[in-house]
């Protein structure tokens, strides 16, 4: 309760500290009761419902070339500038695998197609070309019998108009620190750091950075609803993929038939962005301590302690040793604080994290190698990932200007939410010194009867996007429900292990049903420990849920 008492002091306090030039309108001027961004959507997407989209194989595209022959790829155009929708255009890069129409448990039986569900994983700056593929699983078969399962590459991601902020070959720096309490020289040098990722943004992207921002992606999100030829729009968002949803439901209400927001970020205008993140970081420290928690309880496959607290004396000596000696001079306490991180996000990476550190402290690097050393043949994507995602965040909303200030809420929230608190600062602080115009947040809101029900899917303990999100979502959402799953954290649940979610999401998507209220499912099972020679790496597939921090640093 306290760091969640300081997030909301320090947010109080933004309001009377942000300076700089004034935030643009999120709306242009409205010219006979129509804005000119919502005149160009009407033009954009009438121009891509004739054209269509032309599918073919994914080898063709730039984002997919190694997917298998099932998955089918091409292109949609949108305006740069929906205020200009004659000028310049982009295409983003669309995937689709089409409906089976087989029921999975009974082979023979025919099921009706119901349109394209449109996915969209997170970020800002992550690719859903890939989610097509999740039909071939279990939890997903139903779905995929009756819907055409579309992903896509939002804006600016992969070969949607990528955008880049620095040379990649520069990208990754490692070994590096991440003190938990910086020295006054360490935040000189990140503020340096920071001001020349920015100037590197405007330098590289130039004219077209202040277009990339959450609204027209859900102006772009109206586009691709058009081209794939649906009057409505079935969408599936998660983490970061919520809020421009949110956004498409509060521009286009109309045009939805059913939406579901999973792991829901707190949409309200006050707390984009520079809020959210500081609430983040208050509830990353209480998933480290379930974290923890979960390696004491199986201190006799691992050996890090009985108790939480022997376990965080186990990775602070890890960290002490790898700021002396980097582990296969790549791996320093940067790179560990990543790899932990992902604990965080997913209790599945909880066995592998701990076997690593356990191997660590008894004399095996390996295992944490194999985790934490950046990939150079990942160092393109991850920057382009982490362009957009500063691009998005710094030109959605105002953001402090004054260094102090930052200083200020991330000293006092490290007080007592040290695990990720300054990483995080460090990831968002260009935003203090963007080059492009801000934009006042649209207040997602909609009336009864305005919009129809939305599903809501939120774990109580998500630290990515923690649950007073999703409340907050709920509410803005008239005739919205939310299905909570308790005493659980994995960031984003439709489609995983827990049955009950998974049922909820199957009765909505394939029937329109909801609960006649908020449900709650009970936690899905915590992970079975691995010994420590179990370790194994998992990678992630592009296109997986992430949250807003799920990658490098700048």
């Amino acid at each position: 309760m306290r760091a969640l008492a300081l997030c909301s002091a320090a947010g109080s306090l933004l309001l009377t500290t942000l300076s700089g030039a004034p935030p643009v309108p999120s709306r242009a001027p409205v010219v006979s009761g129509v804005s000119a961004e919502a005149r160009g959507t009407l033009i954009a997407a009438a121009r891509a419902r004739a054209a269509g989209i032309g599918f073919g194989p994914c080898s063709a595209e730039p984002d997919a070339p190694d997917a298998p022959d099932s998955l089918r790829c091409g292109t949609v155009t949108v305006p740069l500038d929906y205020a200009h929708p004659d000028g310049t255009q982009i295409k983003l890069t669309v995937s689709r695998i089409r409906a089976t129409g087989k029921d999975p448990h009974h082979g023979e039986r025919r099921v009706a197609r119901q349109g394209a569900l449109v996915y969209d994983p997170g970020g800002p700056g992550a690719s859903g070309v890939f989610f097509p593929l999740v039909g071939a699983m279990p939890a997903w078969k139903r779905i995929a019998a009756a819907y055409d399962l579309v992903g896509y590459a939002p804006r600016g991601v992969g070969g949607s108009a990528p955008l880049s902020c620095t040379d990649p070959k520069h990208f990754f720096h490692a070994p590096s620190q991440a003190p938990a309490h910086p020295s006054a020289a360490y935040k000189r040098e990140r503020v340096t750091r920071a001001k020349a990722y920015a100037r590197g943004c405007a330098q590289r992207s130039g004219s077209r950075l202040r277009y990339f921002t959450s609204l027209n992606n859900a102006r772009d999100l109206d586009v691709l609803r058009a081209a794939l030829g649906d009057d409505r729009l079935t969408f599936m968002g998660a983490s970061y993929g919520t809020y421009f949803g949110a956004l498409y439901a509060t521009l286009f209400p109309s045009h939805v038939r059913r939406m579901v927001l999973d792991a829901p970020v707190d949409p309200d205008p006050a707390r984009i962005w520079y809020r959210d993140n500081l609430d983040q970081s208050a509830a990353f420290e209480r998933r480290w301590a379930d974290f923890r928690a979960w390696v004491a309880r199986h201190d006799d496959v691992y050996g890090l302690g009985r108790t939480a607290a022997k376990v965080l004396r186990g990775y602070d000596t890890a960290r002490r040793r790898l700021a002396e000696r980097p582990a296969g001079g790549k791996v320093g306490p940067g790179q560990l604080q990543d790899t932990f991180l992902t604990a965080g996000y997913y209790d599945d990476a909880w066995p592998s994290r701990a076997a690593a550190l356990s191997a660590y402290l008894k004399g095996d690097p390996e295992p944490l190698v194999r985790l934490a050393a950046p990939a150079p043949g990942a160092a393109a994507e991850a920057e382009n990932g982490n362009a957009v995602y500063t691009a998005v965040e710094c030109n959605d909303a105002p953001w402090p200007t004054d260094w102090a200030v930052w200083d200020r809420d991330n000293t006092r929230l490290a007080r007592t939410a040290p695990f990720e608190t300054w990483d995080n600062a460090w990831m968002n602080l260009p935003c203090a010194y963007w080059q492009a115009p801000r934009q006042r947040p649209l207040d997602v809101r909609t009336a009864p009867g305005e919009l129809p029900p939305v599903l809501v899917l939120a774990a109580e303990r998500d630290a990515a996007a923690p649950y007073a999100g999703a409340l907050e979502m709920n509410r803005r959402l008239s005739g919205s429900v939310l299905v909570t799953e308790r005493d659980a954290g994995t960031h984003g649940i439709g489609g995983g292990p827990n049955r009950c979610v998974d049922a909820h999401l199957d009765a909505y998507l394939l029937q329109g049903r909801l609960p006649a209220r908020n449900a709650s499912c009970a936690p899905h099972p915590q992970p079975a420990p691995k010994l420590p020679a179990a370790a194994r790496v998992r990678h992630r597939p592009t296109g997986a849920k992430t949250g807003p921090d799920l990658r490098a640093r700048p």
